[in-house]
């Protein structure tokens, strides 16, 4: 499990100017290393759990890559 930071920044909606949460530093900051899309989280949270993102052999000598 990891561990919890104290959520002392102030997150906010750039696009709606407006305040969604309190979070960690570092919580804030991966977030938005990661671009704000849900979708990358997920694939990045997968990544942790050991969910790794190979390609599929779909026909001898063609892959297909996780979308």
């Amino acid at each position: 499990m990891g561990r919890s930071c104290p959520a002392v920044h102030v997150d906010h909606r750039h696009t709606a100017g407006r305040v969604q949460s309190y979070l960690s530093f570092n919580c804030n900051s991966a977030i938005g290393l990661l671009g704000n899309f849900p979708d990358t989280v997920r694939r990045a949270a997968a990544y942790l759990e050991g969910n790794s993102w190979k390609p599929t052999l779909v026909a001898p000598g063609v892959y297909q890559l996780p979308s």
